[in-house]
């Protein structure tokens, strides 16, 4: 990987990780249900009009809709606007990784190695830990919104499955599919808008949008949109054209690093020493279990490509629904995003996200 190609890494790790106080400026101004509907619409309206549909079934994108852009977005928008720290929640959202093995596991017969295991274990034990502090602090009334994120990080996982069956259906199609995925959240999430927040707080939100809090938000909205989805994906898709999985997905633990940087530098919000600890047992867990060459320290560690296993951390973005004793050759495949099995076409290869 080319110093460029690094530092273009760090960089979709930096903006994805800013996504998480552009959402808490956003909050200040909108509801959260209304600003999943808003956030999704400005992408759904010009790709209806100008992107051509993907070739997967219509079951699975609104499979990937429904999980990565309803469930996802509707707990984490709500978790933070409940009070969760917005560095924390970059951090706790981390829990899509092991909650998408689990579902690949049990949905789609992937086998978990036991450095699979391990990481998921290693990685639930730290979030654990978070859910313990936080259970601890007001009486417990911090501990909802990690629950919501929790549950935003199941949606991602869910998402992840529709997303990989896509992949399968329509190989060479990544940026599409993300698109069209962003048709089907809107107009569910303006109905929970309407029902759960109503007309007027709808109305109300949209006052006030020449203050320096409704400019922030609607910069926030914008960043969000344009260069934390548009640009980052994009990015992260060219990167994954050019190298593989194993060298570029553990850039993507660098998201919460920058979250909980970002939330300090410009918030001021101070995350406790204790819940940093933990977040490093997530990121760590996440990442053993991500690995294709396990480490020295590991028994029977090398620096040669695993076999017979997928990567926790692709099978965290996007996993392959193949059958329980994987070819080596598919395995090799697999990329954090749902990068082609060897049985995927070479377009497919060449534009994952």
């Amino acid at each position: 990987m080319t110093a460029r190609d690094r530092a273009l890494a760090v960089l979709v790790a930096v903006l994805w990780g800013l996504n998480f106080t552009a959402i808490h400026l956003q909050l200040e101004q909108f509801p959260p249900f209304l600003l999943v509907a808003l956030r999704f619409a400005l992408i759904a309206v010009p790709t209806v009009l100008l992107v051509r549909r993907p070739a997967a079934p219509w079951r699975w994108v609104l499979l990937y809709g429904l999980g990565f852009g309803v469930l996802q977005f509707l707990f984490l928008y709500l978790a933070m606007d409940s009070g969760m720290p917005t560095g924390l929640a970059s951090l706790v959202l981390q829990s899509s990784a092991p909650f998408t093995v689990v579902l690949a596991a049990a949905l789609l017969r992937e086998r978990i190695t036991a450095r699979q295991g391990v990481g998921v274990g290693v990685a639930v034990v730290g979030l654990g830990g978070i859910a313990l502090h936080r259970a601890g602090l007001d009486g417990g009334a911090t501990l909802l919104p990690v629950v919501l994120t929790l549950c935003g990080g199941l949606g991602w996982a869910v998402g992840n499955l529709g997303n990989r069956l896509a992949m399968r259906a329509a190989p060479g199609e990544p940026l599409r599919l993300l698109l069209w995925m962003s048709v089907v959240p809107p107009l569910p999430m303006l109905a929970a808008s309407l029902v759960v927040e109503g007309p007027e707080r709808i109305a109300a939100s949209f006052d006030g949008l020449a203050t320096a809090q409704g400019l922030l938000a609607v910069g926030g909205l914008l960043y969000t949109v344009l260069i934390g989805t548009l640009l980052g994906s994009g990015l992260w898709t060219a990167l994954m054209g050019r190298h593989p999985s194993s060298t570029v997905a553990p850039f993507s633990m660098l998201v919460p690093v920058a979250g909980i940087a970002a939330s300090w530098l410009l918030l001021r919000e101070p995350t406790p020493l204790v819940e940093i600890a933990w977040g490093v047992v997530v990121v760590g867990g996440v990442l053993l279990g991500s690995t294709r060459a396990a480490p020295r320290w590991w028994p029977g560690g090398s620096r040669q490509p695993a076999t017979g296993t997928t990567s926790a951390v692709a099978t965290a973005a996007t996993p392959s629904p193949r059958p329980v004793s994987p070819s080596p050759s598919d395995v090799v495949a697999d990329t954090v995003t749902g990068a082609p099995a060897a049985d995927d076409s070479a377009a497919s290869a060449s534009a994952r996200r």
